[in-house]
């Protein structure tokens, strides 16, 4: 479970850093949590990797849901675009990186996302 815990705070400081550099264009200020932001995501992936998940999951899942939850939170925030092409694209990122996982460890027993849980 500390693992998925590590992840989310991952996700979500890279989220945030993200925001906070679209926020930095009208406030300066903003730059300095984008910064902290990145290095919080970085800590918190090495922290991932150094307990034994594989790269190919801990990244895949981390980046997509870092780029549908950035254009989620775009939208409601900034009134950026959300179109239908935008989701079909955040679709396929998603759908990319489960057949990838899958396809890389589908000779083995035990599926790779089961190895982030332990």
């Amino acid at each position: 479970m500390r693992k998925w815990t590590l992840l989310a705070l991952a996700i979500a400081a890279e989220v945030g850093a993200a925001l906070s550099l679209r926020a930095a264009i009208d406030t300066p200020w903003w730059s300095a949590l984008a910064v902290a932001g990145y290095i919080g995501a970085f800590v918190a992936l090495a922290a991932l990797l150094r307990m034994g998940a594989p790269i190919g999951v801990v990244y895949g899942i981390w980046a997509a849901s870092g780029v549908a939850l950035t254009a989620v939170f775009g939208t409601l925030l900034f009134d950026e675009p959300f179109t239908l092409l935008i989701g079909i694209g955040i679709a396929f990122v998603i759908a990319g990186v489960v057949m990838v996982e899958t396809g890389s460890h589908s000779d083995q027993a035990e599926p790779a996302v089961a190895e982030v849980a332990r």
